[in-house]
């Protein structure tokens, strides 16, 4: 009998399996942080190009050895359709309207609605149902989401384009959580993440070739964020989830994005003295609850 592949063998191990969506968050919610090092020395375009070329830098050469299998002929195409909507469609959409001024915490809000949008996604196509106490919690985690970030929705410039791109963001990864559980339910997780990534590169590359004058001004901040948001985001958290995708309900993992925003909160105050008050302490704990009552094993 032939041997699993080796990211298999350990993402199915109990342990990992029991800190999977903890870790997942915490990886996730620092990839703000580390963007927020580095979004001030590329343009939007050109930090994605950059990064997803370092993924495949790192991956490609890795995979012999984690002894890969790829997927082949439909389950291919499926694989890189859903890479354009979970990783070239939301990140370039999210780094875009970030650009244009919008607040990390609008951004952060509009994103918050995602497990809502996925539950329903779920249950038309994947035949996901919610009871009512899981309705409840979905929008319990809403309002506790609100509640952590409010105080920074007037930070930075509302434009409409900036709204319209964070609601692109929303739609594209709520739609490519649900297709990736439908048609890439079987694949390897390290051939996702590449073929993901070389699928973003392709089409990023010649668009911020046209459409970017700028440049990116290589120091050791930039290097710093680009480091991060490769091994933390890209590789480690989009790693994650893909995993969870593969072994749990679509509904259910989305639910751990109204983590998000309180956790990059309680990251942001312990690196940059950010305002974590009494208020958004409750709307942490709001969120907890809402994931709680969210989850489908209740």
């Amino acid at each position: 009998m032939p041997r699993p592949p080796l990211n298999d063998w350990f993402v199915t191990t109990h342990r990992f399996a029991r800190i999977a969506p903890a870790l997942f968050v915490l990886l996730w919610s620092s990839g703000f942080v580390g963007a927020k090092f580095g979004m001030p020395w590329a343009p939007p375009l050109h930090f994605l190009v950059a990064r997803f070329a370092a993924v495949l830098a790192i991956m490609l050469p890795a995979a012999p050895f984690l002894r890969v299998t790829w997927p082949r002929n439909q389950l291919l195409i499926h694989t890189a359709l859903a890479g354009l909507l979970v990783q070239t469609g939301y990140f370039t959409c999210v780094f875009m309207a970030m650009h244009t001024g919008l607040s990390a915490g609008m951004v952060a809000l509009i994103a918050g609605l995602q497990p809502v949008i996925v539950s329903i996604f779920a249950g038309l196509v994947l035949r996901e149902r919610r009871n009512r106490l899981q309705w409840i919690g979905l929008a319990l985690g809403v309002a506790g989401v609100f509640m952590v970030i409010q105080n920074k929705l007037g930070h930075g410039n509302v434009t409409g384009l900036g709204v319209a791109l964070a609601f692109v963001a929303l739609v594209s990864i709520s739609l490519g959580t649900v297709y990736q559980k439908r048609f890439c339910n079987g694949v390897d997780v390290v051939a996702t993440s590449i073929i993901q990534c070389a699928v973003s590169l392709l089409i990023l590359l010649p668009l911020a070739a046209l459409f970017e004058s700028g440049s990116i001004h290589w120091n050791g901040q930039f290097i710093f964020s680009l480091l991060w948001v490769v091994v933390v985001v890209s590789i480690g958290a989009i790693g994650i989830l893909l995993w969870l995708l593969r072994h749990g309900e679509a509904g259910q993992v989305s639910g751990l994005f109204f983590l998000v925003p309180p956790t990059t909160a309680v990251i942001a105050w312990l690196c940059f003295g950010d305002e974590l008050s009494a208020f958004m302490l409750a709307g942490i704990a709001l969120t907890m609850l809402g994931v709680y009552l969210a989850s489908p094993r209740n």
